[in-house]
């Protein structure tokens, strides 16, 4: 098998490469990654990029056509990757994760790949009430991220894909530890919070519903879709990828959160405005379809490989909403600012 990884240099494609290089040792595994965050390390061991057979840097924008020739399967992960950036750079977000998606789908079927596995978000459903989601329910993002995952589905719904077997996998939201730890993600913010501080301050008044993904679930997932069939869900499938009990209430992480770190506290915000984005999701499509690939870890094992992970770094940054290297957004900002960044997140 020869994969193409994009967005590889992020928070879950270490996680991914890492898999599937154990999965597949054989495996011609290629990263295609701008190196934004490549400076996000959070590991004592190698770089995690020393497990493909090639890492290409370039923007996702202008991926070279000719670097699809003899790929068997793409895993599409480059994206302008949470709300905050989204809502900060509206425009690019849709140029980087609809537009250049949509070329990317439209290369690898011109150059025969079999496999195109995109990753899609939960976060299409929103504001969604109190039934659970499935995949043929009305959408309702609220956010220009979740708006642009919408978009993309949708697009390669049209395009003529040439036979190339596409999986959209709608991911809970994704959480715990990486060799490139995001902490801009509930649980994982909530884990810094008890490990540097000794309290867990919930801004919201603690309802909102949130489906979790661990990272590890997440690449076994991806693993499934590359070897996907196309009379395994169809030529064109979009699949939710969780488990119905990682359905969690905000309150409930926290809570469990001050439970794997004895000595926390944890406060709401009671007084709050409902945080709108708030959604339980049914997963039982991708357990018909994928029973071997099923996640297999609940909140506590996330929660203690996130404490774990952390103490291994020696993290104790009491300010990490404020860090460059934890906090997507801030590492942008702090390029900008250094004047190696412009406005379309392009290098200078």
């Amino acid at each position: 098998m020869r994969a193409l990884i994009t967005g590889n240099m992020g928070y879950v494609g270490p996680v991914v490469v890492g898999h599937l290089r154990r999965r597949h040792p054989d495996a011609e595994l290629i990263g295609y990654d701008s190196g934004l965050f490549a400076g996000c390390l959070t590991t004592h061991s190698r770089v995690p990029e020393a497990l493909l057979n090639a890492q290409h840097f370039g923007d996702v924008r202008e991926l070279p056509a000719g670097l699809l020739d003899g790929v068997d399967a793409v895993v599409h992960l480059a994206a302008v990757s949470n709300d905050p950036i989204g809502n900060r750079f509206e425009a690019v977000t849709d140029t980087i994760n609809r537009a250049a998606s949509l070329r990317l789908a439209g290369l690898a079927a011109a150059a025969g790949v079999r496999s195109f596995v995109y990753a899609s978000s939960c976060s299409v459903y929103g504001a969604a009430g109190a039934e659970a989601r499935r995949e043929n329910d009305a959408l309702n993002p609220l956010t220009a991220y979740a708006r642009s995952k919408v978009m993309t589905e949708q697009g390669l719904r049209q395009m003529d894909l040439n036979g190339m077997v596409t999986t959209c996998l709608r991911f809970a939201t994704a959480c715990g530890m990486s060799d490139r730890l995001r902490l801009d993600l509930v649980l994982n913010d909530f884990a810094a919070c008890a490990l540097t501080s000794g309290e867990i301050t919930v801004l919201s008044d603690g309802t909102p519903w949130r489906p979790l993904i661990d990272v590890r679930d997440m690449a076994r997932a991806i693993e499934w879709a590359i070897g996907r069939r196309e009379g395994d869900g169809g030529r064109m499938l979009v699949v939710n990828v969780g488990s119905d009990e990682r359905n969690h209430q905000v309150r409930e992480l926290a809570d469990a959160v001050a439970t794997a770190v004895p000595g926390t506290s944890v406060s709401i915000n009671q007084a709050a405005q409902p945080d709108e984005r708030s959604y339980r999701v049914d997963f039982s499509l991708f357990r018909e379809l994928a029973p071997e690939h099923q996640p297999r870890h609940a909140l506590a094992d996330t929660i203690a490989g996130l404490v774990a992970g952390m103490r291994d770094i020696g993290f104790a940054d009491r300010d990490f909403r404020h860090s460059a290297k934890m906090i997507r957004l801030n590492a942008l900002s702090a390029f900008m600012e250094q004047g190696e960044l412009d406005t379309d997140l392009r290098w200078r």
